[in-house]
């Protein structure tokens, strides 16, 4: 077997067991955003963020265990994504976010959860992944991307590198830009973050009585850390080492852990490839172990259940939230996990810039949503936006026209 293939079979593993348990736990990102919007639950973003913590700490235990070097993050010849590029990119993290928040809330689910989801029997979200397929390989593989967001966006990106900045990273912002003494300090910054986060989730009694948001929060952490290590440890040096003799260099070779909106445009592009072995990446196995996960776990526990759309409504908010999420996903550089979890653990700003603006995104969706359905026609788009903002803290009540409910 090829160390290509064992590198690909292991995220097909690692997301085996992690679909398995984030439908047995009901891990869900937009659903924790709902929780924390509609009900005041905050369990579920606990689990998220707890998540986030165990992938901070996992990255500094590789680091620490001189496993891994996470400097090669910074370079898209070495990652995929760069994180911790020095380009900070903050236009594409801010509008990819919103428009991936927008996108996971119309599609019922973020990529991760939609490919849990068709594991599941639902068949809606072969349709929701199918548009965010497409739309994602329009931004990775075509002048798409650049055409709308890039041209005008990259003149606004920030070179770090002019200031004496080595990398994006928090530690590094705070060694080139303060002036603070380096040694140590990415750990220091690591066993903070991870600690207020953990902190933060324990600090709900419900949180530490829920059995199911401690073991999904647990697991998906870990998993981007067993991803990180396959592709930034042994196996995953010779792999950069190996491709560089290859007369045909695969796609996607590089650091990486895990994210869910890849995989559907890479899917596009090896079909439309012919089906080149060359074209099979690490997030395809790893979507495809998602998927294989929360099927073995459905098929066993008797909850495999075919789902349809209720009406063409539906079929459409699916199908834009799709798009949306593909755009988005690739726009932002990552999706709940790749940049909320995957992303954040390297420290890098451009992660937290996402997760805050996909919330955001999600967030006023609901509350559009929301009191369109109550006001009905009362409630014109701009109405709601506002009253929606108004109930978020964004705007002041007095701009409000509609009454919160």
């Amino acid at each position: 077997m090829t160390l290509t293939m064992q590198i690909l079979l292991s995220a097909f593993a690692i997301t085996l067991v992690m679909g398995a348990v984030a439908v047995k736990t009901n891990f869900c990102t937009m659903g924790a955003v709902s929780d924390a919007v509609n009900i005041g639950d905050t369990g579920r973003l606990r689990a998220w963020l707890f998540a986030t913590a165990i992938a901070i700490l996992g990255v500094m235990g590789l680091q620490l265990a001189g496993i891994s070097d996470f400097s090669v993050t910074s370079s898209g010849d070495t990652a995929v994504p760069p994180y911790r590029t020095p380009m900070l990119a903050w236009p594409r993290y801010l509008v990819g976010g919103l428009l991936f928040g927008i996108g996971m809330t119309l599609g019922s689910g973020c990529g991760n959860k939609n490919l849990l989801r068709v594991g599941g029997g639902n068949l809606k979200a072969i349709f929701t992944i199918a548009a965010m397929g497409l739309a994602a390989y329009l931004m990775m593989f075509t002048n798409f991307g650049y055409t709308v967001f890039l041209q005008w966006m990259t003149p606004l990106f920030v070179d770090l590198g002019q200031f004496g900045i080595d990398d994006q990273s928090i530690p590094a912002i705070l060694s080139g830009g303060l002036g603070l003494a380096a040694d140590n300090l990415e750990y220091v910054v690591a066993v903070v973050l991870a600690g207020v986060l953990i902190l933060w989730a324990f600090w709900s009694s419900d949180f530490r009585g829920s059995f199911d948001n401690i073991l999904g929060g647990l697991v998906v952490g870990l998993a981007v850390v067993a991803a990180w290590y396959v592709t930034t440890g042994p196996m995953g040096q010779a792999w950069l080492e190996e491709v560089e003799f290859m007369d045909e260099r695969p796609l996607a070779v590089g650091a990486q852990a895990l994210t869910f909106v890849q995989p559907s445009g890479q899917l596009y592009h090896w079909i439309l490839g012919g089906f080149s072995p060359l074209l099979l990446t690490f997030a395809m196995f790893a979507g495809i172990g998602a998927i294989a996960g929360s099927f073995l776990y459905s098929l066993f526990t008797g909850k495999l259940k075919i789902e349809w759309f209720t009406d063409l409504r539906d079929f459409a908010n699916h199908i834009i939230g799709g798009l949306l999420m593909g755009i988005g996903g690739v726009l932002g550089m990552g999706c709940t996990i790749g940049q909320g979890v995957s992303g954040a653990s390297t420290l890098a700003i451009g992660a937290f810039l996402t997760m805050i603006s996909i919330m955001l995104g999600s967030a006023l969706t609901m509350k559009i949503q929301f009191y369109k359905m109550v006001y009905e026609e009362e409630a014109s788009f701009g109405k709601a936006l506002v009253a929606g903002m108004a109930d978020l803290k964004l705007l002041p009540s007095a701009l409000r026209r509609l009454d919160p409910v």
